[in-house]
């Protein structure tokens, strides 16, 4: 289990390997985004390894910045390879209703993905 509260600058990651779910939420501007990310990313690719049947994640992010973008996409990289070799992942969007911003951010990632999206307004 990977857990790291989120800051100002830094989301809010809640990983459960048992469970199969993940949660990154809030604002990502982390000065070094890989050096953030890269427990997440070795604890996925561990992860690989014996994946839950389904595997729920839930991208709740309000902002992010151009390094924390292709640490996300590295992170969608692996849960594709996940859901294409060992289990069902399922990706669920959140944005706010009036960030269509956002939205299309999902939206591109989806399509690049090749893991079922899901896109849901932030109630």
């Amino acid at each position: 289990m990977i857990i790291i509260k989120g800051t100002y600058e830094t989301p809010t990651i809640a990983f459960d390997a048992l469970e199969g779910s993940l949660l990154i939420e809030g604002k990502s501007l982390p000065e070094n985004s890989i050096e953030f990310y890269e427990p997440l990313l070795n604890a996925l690719e561990n992860y690989n390894n014996t994946p839950a049947d389904y595997t729920n994640v839930d991208f709740k992010l309000e902002y992010f910045n151009t390094g924390s973008s292709k640490c996300i996409l590295n992170i969608l990289r692996t849960l594709q390879h996940i859901h294409t070799t060992k289990g069902n992942v399922i990706i669920n969007w959140y944005h706010d209703e009036d960030d269509l911003e956002m939205l299309e951010i999902g939206q591109d990632y989806s399509l690049i993905i090749n893991v079922p999206f899901n896109f849901k307004i932030i109630k």
